[in-house]
């Protein structure tokens, strides 16, 4: 019963620059067939960037899915054979534009195990620095037009209440910070 399923069929419907998606035809553990539709995601890192005062840096961006702006962490795919560590540093400096000096290694989640193989790793970024002309220039996406801010643990707390962060992988984040 814990044995792997391998697919009898394997189609790509469908490969965008950041996914691909799939279906899968499986036979079930109790018989019968099944057409599985799956996201595949290269996975990505989401940074918990903790100020010296112990404020948290969230960055605003707008989220064409859901129709708005929403203030999350700082997050990001990871690229072709890329080391996560090395992923969370560029993320951090792109979308804050500063870089930390340690990273703090907080676990892994998938958000959506039912579609989607996307495995998020979760760091805990501190000793927050400016760059330096020392260091690797750092470049945003195309389509990323961020506002990073420091809030107060208090003030996430509360716009989390609000409505103003509904972005489950910032709160998955905040709570694993917090325990």
């Amino acid at each position: 019963m814990n044995k792997p399923i391998i697919p009898r069929e394997i189609r790509k419907v469908f490969e965008g620059r950041i996914f691909t998606v799939q279906v899968e035809t499986i036979t079930l553990p109790k018989g019968g067939e099944l057409a599985v539709e799956i996201v595949r995601h290269p996975g990505s890192v989401v940074l918990i960037p903790v100020t010296a005062s112990g404020e948290l840096l969230l960055v605003r961006q707008y989220r064409h899915p859901i129709g708005r702006w929403v203030w999350e962490l700082p997050a990001g795919t990871l690229k072709p054979g890329e080391d996560i560590e090395h992923a969370a540093l560029r993320e951090c400096h792109e979308e804050t534009g500063t870089i930390p000096s340690r990273l703090d290694y907080m676990g892994a989640f998938y958000p959506s195990p039912g579609f989607c193989d996307e495995i998020m790793h979760f760091f805990k970024a501190t000793g927050l620095r400016a760059p330096t002309a020392d260091d690797e220039a750092a470049h945003q996406d195309e389509d990323e037009d961020l506002e990073p801010r420091a809030f107060s643990r208090a003030d996430v707390e509360a716009m989390m209440k609000t409505g103003d962060i509904v972005d489950m992988k910032t709160i998955a984040a905040l709570a694993l910070a917090s325990s």
